[in-house]
């Protein structure tokens, strides 16, 4: 099964051709015929953060050149030699993009330009992110789904970070599993029983982990997205064995629940920087192993003990967060002597892409799990488990 994939849930605007075969836990087995990603961090950096009609603009503008050249490196795109019929098709773009004026002129154009590619099913990020962002991205893969009279699979965006942990390795993880999702928009963790059978243990109260590394590098200083900088910091600190100088807070590592909380963390970063003044480099690389060993401190205990009360066999870790060398090596080394197969994302996979968005399609595409595209809606706050 050939899946072209769109993900625009925040500020990557991705597209991903995926072949696909067999089953997940048995004999699952695929290739990507293309794959694209532009990053908005650039566009986004002088606002501290993801600004959303600036990153549904952006991605009104990036979609018809990602699929071009996903098409290209697949080598499925061939132009037409002239079709009338094709040319009537072009002329309802802009009936269903009509909110998306950039995006139905540049698809108008491709759908004459271009034959329609050699794929059964568009899966699509319905939700959770930002709901101006996600419904250009729904919106497209509707339009695609008319011209080329395709099914949809609609995708939930954590469950593309679990499946992106868990199948592209060798070893699949075996149930049931603990999911730790961290990320600038989600901290969760999550039983997997089996695909498609989550239950939440516990969640962020109020910021997520990757937010208060954002949030703690806007406070001294240094350019969004903080997490990289805090991190190359911290790793420069250890490197060095440069003597501890701050104590912060592990917020809630000791409750007898599974839920984080990291807006805490962040104030005592506050208060620490006013009540010390001024932050020397070497000082500057200090709070941030610091501010790093507390929010890894916190991730790294409570997806144990998850692990422990839950008997997973395997630990699953997604989202952004799961690219911080400090968390792998330190989850890595403390779930050793238990026994459990602790499975990351490649490097690559661990920010938004449309690699995890055609493979949880997959999933769902070979079970029959299609949508009425009339049906389809951005879902923001949408949960994978309760």
């Amino acid at each position: 099964m050939r899946i072209l994939a769109i993900e625009t849930s925040c500020d990557e605007t991705a597209i991903c051709l995926m072949e696909a075969f067999g089953e997940a836990g048995v004999d699952l087995s695929y290739r990507v015929l293309g794959n694209t990603l532009l990053s908005q961090a650039a566009v986004h950096a002088q606002y501290g953060g993801v600004f959303p009609n600036l990153a549904k603009r952006e991605h009104e503008q990036n979609l018809v050149p990602l699929l071009t050249e996903t098409l290209r490196e697949a080598h499925e795109l061939t132009r037409r030699l002239g079709d009338a019929a094709n040319e009537s098709l072009a002329n309802e773009v802009g009936s269903i993009l009509t909110r998306e004026v950039e995006l139905a002129r540049q698809l108008e154009y491709f759908v004459r330009t271009y034959e329609t590619p050699d794929i059964d099913a568009i899966s699509v990020t319905q939700g959770p992110g930002l709901e101006p962002a996600l419904w250009v991205g729904i919106n497209f893969a509707k339009a695609l789904a008319h011209l080329w009279q395709k099914p949809i699979v609609p995708v939930n965006h954590l469950e593309g970070h679990i499946a992106a942990s868990a199948l592209t390795h060798d070893a699949r993880p075996v149930f049931p599993a603990v999911a730790l999702l961290v990320s600038g928009g989600h901290t969760e963790l999550i039983v997997v029983h089996d695909w498609m059978q989550y239950a939440l243990l516990g969640s962020t109260r109020d910021d997520a982990a990757g937010e208060c590394f954002d949030k703690c590098a806007r406070l001294m200083g240094l350019p969004y997205p903080g997490g990289p900088e805090i991190s190359k910091l911290a790793a420069e600190a250890r490197a060095r064995n440069l003597p501890p100088i701050f104590a912060l807070p592990r917020p809630m590592i000791d409750s007898p629940d599974l839920d984080f909380s990291f807006s805490g963390l962040k104030t005592a970063v506050r208060r620490t920087i006013e009540k010390h003044g001024t932050l020397s480099e070497d000082e500057r690389r200090a709070l941030s192993r610091e501010i790093e060993d507390a929010i890894v401190d916190v991730l790294v205990k409570k997806t144990l003990i998850a692990a422990d009360r839950h008997g997973a066999k395997s630990i699953i870790v997604g989202g952004g967060v799961s690219a911080n060398a400090h968390l792998r090596d330190s989850l890595l080394r403390k779930a050793s002597p238990y026994g459990v197969a602790v499975l990351f994302p490649p490097i690559e996979l661990a920010t938004d892409n449309a690699v995890m968005i055609a493979l949880a399609g997959y999933l769902h595409a070979a079970r029959g799990h299609y949508v009425q595209a009339s049906l389809l809606v951005a879902r923001g706050n949408l949960a994978l488990a309760s």
